[in-house]
Formats: structure tokens, sequence, C-alpha cells
């Protein structure tokens, strides 16, 4: 397979179509890549809090709508809800997770699955095959997207490999694989499956440039060649230390109560972040988190505006935009450069909205077993 990384390629003049686009994290990081973007997201709440951001967005089931609508569009991402099957291998969850895959395969084969869609024990499981019929239609129409980048937990990466063979036979390079948010920089613990896909780009996995965190391991003791992990005091800089114990169990024990400290990486932020309780050195209750605090730990700039009905949720649900830069740039086998994204990140949104400065992208030394070196990148 030829390998055209090198070639010129500005991210810049491409438009992405965001179904299930949610707050806004996918949409966030294409437009500091310097993309135009436009979602689709059917959530009352999430769809108020995009137009509170300045984000194009068709307020709209993505089963109502279809490519022609965005006949411009280059890219298309995405991370569909995927509750029905999130527990894959026990139960119902497996069962959907059967179901799902058994309609890929009819999809490969043209045959119209709308009415065993309709016989789904819950509708929602029907959702994650969305960007597939996407793609399968655009393609269908003579007007192929470029690029295809979805995401979601990591238990629906079985579906993104069963879509790879799919797109494989459209004529894209696939990457699927698992990503861990702190190792991009993310102030958080979370795992996040990923599906890459490039009709003319051969896509790589992202490459970390954070080490990895593990308990108990001090912060900085990782692979030299990485920086080390980023901390809740750093992100959000209250200017003391502070205790988050999470509102839920820990291994389905109600007592053993998750606990991490400023400084250390949040644990997965959930649509219940708003229930963590938050403890100083001597115990004493401190003020939970805010709506900009925890987009905070998400990547989302401080002053993203929330809309304060159901604004956990929302961050619960959304990709952290820094780690969508990465998956961006992976599609097209490129990295971003970390000092310019750590910027984008810190300035203020409507400010970086504007900006005719999108984040600059390169070529990794992928001979550095994986390491992302920028002075052997070759930067076009």
């Amino acid at each position: 397979m030829e390998d055209n990384r090198s070639a010129p390629c500005d991210l810049s003049t491409h438009s992405v179509v965001d179904l299930f686009a949610g707050p806004g994290g996918i949409d966030v990081a294409a437009t500091w890549l310097g993309m135009s973007t436009h979602g689709v997201e059917w959530d009352d709440d999430a769809h108020a809090t995009r137009i509170e951001a300045g984000l194009d967005t068709d307020h709209r089931d993505v089963r109502e709508l279809g490519p022609k609508k965005f006949p411009n569009a280059t890219i298309l991402a995405g991370g569909p809800p995927c509750q029905t099957f999130t527990v894959a291998g026990s139960g119902s969850g497996r069962d959907a997770l059967d179901d799902v895959l058994k309609l890929i395969d009819r999809m490969a084969r043209a045959e119209d699955v709308s009415s065993s869609l309709k016989r789904l024990d819950d509708e929602r499981t029907g959702l994650v095959l969305e960007p597939l019929r996407w793609v399968l239609e655009a393609h269908g129409a003579g007007r192929p997207y470029e690029a295809v980048v979805l995401e979601q937990v990591q238990t629906v990466l079985p579906v993104w490999e069963a879509m790879k063979p799919v797109l494989e036979s459209l004529g894209y390079k696939v990457v699927c694989t698992v990503l861990r948010t702190e190792e991009f920089g993310v102030p958080q613990t979370r795992r996040r499956a990923v599906l890459l896909a490039n009709r003319t780009v051969t896509p790589i996995h992202p490459v970390p440039t954070h080490q990895s965190y593990r308990a108990g391991m001090a912060r900085g003791t990782g692979e030299s060649h990485l920086l080390p992990w980023e901390t809740m005091g750093s992100a959000l800089e209250r200017g003391k230390w502070f205790e988050v114990v999470s509102n839920y169990g820990s291994g389905g024990i109600p007592s053993a109560r998750g606990r991490r400290t400023s400084e250390q990486p949040s644990a997965t932020v959930t649509g219940k972040i708003s229930r963590n309780r938050i403890v100083d050195h001597m115990g004493v209750e401190q003020e939970r988190f805010s709506p900009a605090e925890a987009g905070r730990l998400q990547t989302f700039p401080l002053d993203y505006k929330w809309v304060a009905q159901g604004w956990a949720q929302q961050v619960g649900n959304a990709m952290p935009p820094r780690l969508a830069v990465h998956a961006l740039a992976a599609a097209f086998g490129r990295v971003p450069v970390t000092e310019q994204l750590d910027s984008k990140i810190e300035e203020s949104w409507m400010r970086s909205r504007v900006s005719d400065t999108p984040v600059a992208t390169v070529v990794p030394d992928l001979r550095m077993e994986g390491a992302l070196d920028l002075g052997a990148a070759v930067a076009v």
C-alpha cells in the first residue's frame, strides 16, 4: 500500500458533518484545526449548548437525514449512543451486540435492514449503524467521504472492527483501536474506541504525547520521551489541594468510593460528575465542580457556555476535544503540534472560534516505536 502521508495536507480545507454531535467535542476540535463543521443533534439541552457556543447545528434526528443534506462535507464524524450494548458480554448487552454485528454484515451486502431495525428490543441499538448508512449512501451517490472518524466507549470496538472490512471494500484504509485519554494530554483517565478511515491517505494509530497513568506510580516516571500526564490541579487552578470522592461505588461496592486527588488525573467524567464530592486535607467539603470545571476536565475551554439544565450529562457524553484533534489528525496520518494545541485549550473559545491560525499538524517519525519526534517530523 502506497504511503502518501508526506504529501501536502491542508486540513483546513475540509468540512466535517458530525452525527450525534452532543455539546460539540468533535466540532471544537475541528474548529481548532481550521475545518468547517456542522452537527446533527436531537437532544434539546445539547442543542442549546451548541447554539450558545455558536456551532452550526441541525436540531434533528440523524435517522431523518442523509449525506445529500450536506453535499460539501468531506469528513463524516460522530459518536453514536451505544447504551444498549456497552455491557457487552453479558445478558441483553451481548444480545444487542450480536444483533448489530449481523446487521452490519447484511448492510455490507446492500440489504435493506429497515424492517429489522424496527424489530430491535431497543431502538437505540440501531443508532450505531447510522454512520455506516451515511457512508454507504454517500458512496452510492458518487460523493464518498474522504475520511471517517467514529468514537465510543471501548466495548464498542467489535462494532468498529466489523465495519472495517465494509469500509475497506469501498476503498478506505482503516484503523480501529482503543485510546487512553491521559496519553493525549487530557487530565482524565478514560478509554475510547475509535475508527479512523481515509480513502486517499493512510491513517495512523494516534501517537501518544503523554505518559500513561498507573495507580501508585509517581508522575513523570513513565517513558522518558513522553510528557507527564496532566493533573486536575493544573487544569483547574483552584489554588489548593483537593480530593474528589466519587458518587458511586468502585467495583459495585457502594462503600468503596473512588477517590482521586488534585495531583492525579480525574477518573472518567460521566453524567454523574455534578454529584461528586470535593474535600480538602481535613475532609472539609469544598465547592463541587462547576459546569466550566467539569468541561475543562474534558479539555473544553473554561469559557465554553453550558446550558444549566442537563449540563453534567452533556459533559459526560462528549468526546474530549483534545482527543478529537488527535483522532482527526491521525485519520490523515498526522499529529497535532502539542504546544499549539495547549494554547487553543487555554484560549477563549469565542476567540479561537474565529481565529485564522489553526493548530498545525505534522507527519510523525513512526520509526521511533510509536514515539512522537517533532524534530524528525515532516511539517507540510
